[in-house]
């Protein structure tokens, strides 16, 4: 009789999702999955609503990366409304989108490196989990703690001055934007929001810097760890810019496998089904998407930081190349496939977003008054952007009363969903082969894994009640040899 381990609700994520591990007679790891457990249907009842409510509907979706899904389905609007696939807004329009969408950049992965990954890091992964948290963080580096909460404030100020509120704004709308950004507000962000200095554009370019040099110092301590720690090659999507640069708003898609060679060569956005797609298996609501080229058993991918990184030819903003070609250099310039380097990938994207808010917020474009584009209606519309957690895909169709009929989105989580499945082996084949007691260790090093894409699950689905954690490791005979429960 099989063993099943089960790790039940997966923490310091966002949303909610379980591990399943088996195990045979001899305590060999035979699969490990990572499920998702509760439906998601906006699909479905987006349908039947006027295409320009969708840039605000579908961000409920998330309370964690709205400004994502609002701005994926902002860009399907303006292909249906005839503004173009990205770059036909007016520059007002298009520019304070960036802002929107860098800020958000910014917050989100600021909150995720410094309050759900850290504690990992800075403690151990073995550490108590009294300690290992963000109150423990706290405690122990109130500075670093308080950079962290300045700067996810920064980034989240920045979207309140762009969508008009910090979670579910308003401000992008088909053809372009709602509302210019004002002097008194870009001099806020650019002296200091109320006054201080410490939540002024500077300062959040040099605590970027400051968080990369302490991952830095920790890999030099810990390379063991960082370097073999779920790494397995695959293969890495994302959008570029039409240059090959990194644009975290707008590219063409492109792909290459585990060694560098191109598997998607800067394919345009709206050709995305000519490149993508989906698998369904019966044991999770969440889909496996592949390229199709390559098949559902060689084509699954990664996206997110570390994919980002991997495809682009370098960074348009000067203190995050130079960061860049540290990281690619660590390769030897091939591609990346760490899974715990998406930590430094990420870092180097606040910097590279930091950067980019400073140059649009010099920029006498957003205080323009020319906020919407518009020009020859059509059927459909897709919109691609590069969420935190990676590229994401919004498709809308239309019918002559401006309904919407047919919504297909791929969110960037579901893009990791096999990654991640493997990222959960790994560890668990490590971790657990031959083991005979479950230690909080074991169990937190399998969602150290599945942290380290930082994935929103909420994206994909969504839950009510408690959800406790909750763990048996029975025998071959069905014995109870181990029992833990965490409530949540």
């Amino acid at each position: 009789m099989a063993q099943k381990i089960t790790i039940d609700p997966v923490t310091r994520v966002e949303g909610h999702g379980k591990v399943t591990i088996h195990l045979d007679d001899k305590h060999n790891v035979v699969q490990s999955r990572l499920h998702i457990v509760e439906f998601r249907g906006f699909e479905r009842f987006v349908c039947g609503r006027p295409y320009w409510e969708a840039p605000v509907l579908v961000q409920r979706l998330c309370g964690i990366c709205p400004v994502s899904h609002h701005l994926a389905a902002a860009k399907a609007i303006d292909v249906i409304v005839g503004a173009g696939t990205g770059n036909g807004l007016t520059p007002v329009g298009e520019k304070m989108r960036r802002l929107m969408h860098y800020g958000q950049m910014f917050q989100s992965h600021v909150l995720h490196f410094f309050h759900l990954a850290s504690p990992d890091l800075l403690f151990g992964i073995d550490a108590d989990p009294v300690t290992r948290n963000v109150i423990g963080l706290a405690l122990q580096h109130p500075e670093l703690a308080r950079q962290a909460i300045l700067m996810r404030k920064y980034g989240q100020e920045i979207i309140a001055a762009t969508a008009g509120k910090k979670i579910h704004g308003t401000g992008a709308i088909p053809g372009g934007i709602n509302k210019n950004l004002s002097l008194a507000e870009r001099d806020a962000f650019i002296y200091g929001i109320g006054g201080d200095k410490d939540l002024s554009i500077n300062k959040m370019i040099s605590w970027s810097e400051a968080a990369l040099a302490l991952l830095k110092a920790y890999h030099k301590d810990h390379t063991a760890l960082l370097d073999t720690f779920a790494a397995f090659p695959s293969n890495h999507l994302a959008l570029v810019r039409h240059d090959g640069a990194l644009d975290l708003y707008h590219g063409i898609i492109r792909a290459v496998d585990a060694t560098g060679k191109r598997l998607v060569n800067d394919v345009d956005t709206q050709e995305y089904l000519d490149v993508v797609a989906e698998e369904v298996r019966s044991w999770t609501y969440m889909k496996f998407p592949f390229i199709k080229d390559l098949g559902k058993e060689h084509g699954w991918y990664r996206v997110g930081p570390l994919a980002r990184l991997n495809v682009c030819d370098f960074i348009p903003t000067p203190l995050a190349q130079r960061e860049f070609e540290q990281f690619r250099a660590y390769t030897n310039g091939k591609p990346n496939n760490m899974s715990m380097h998406y930590h430094w990938a990420r870092l180097i994207e606040v910097l590279h977003a930091a950067e980019v808010m400073k140059e649009l917020l010099h920029d006498p474009d957003l205080q323009s008054e020319d906020l919407v584009t518009q020009g020859t209606r059509r059927e459909q519309g897709i919109g691609i952007i590069e969420a935190p957690r990676g590229t994401l895909f919004h498709h809308y169709k239309v019918n002559e009363q401006d309904l919407i009929t047919m919504c297909n989105l791929i969110v960037s989580t579901t893009n990791n969903n096999e990654p991640m499945n493997r990222a959960v082996n790994s560890v668990a084949v490590v971790q657990m082969t031959g083991q005979q007691k479950i230690t909080e260790g074991m169990m937190n090093a399998v969602e150290v894994a599945i942290r380290a894409y930082d994935p929103c699950l909420s994206c994909a689905t969504h839950a009510m009640g408690q959800m406790p954690l909750e763990v048996t490791l029975q025998d071959a005979s069905g014995a109870i040899l181990d029992h833990k429960r965490k409530n949540m």
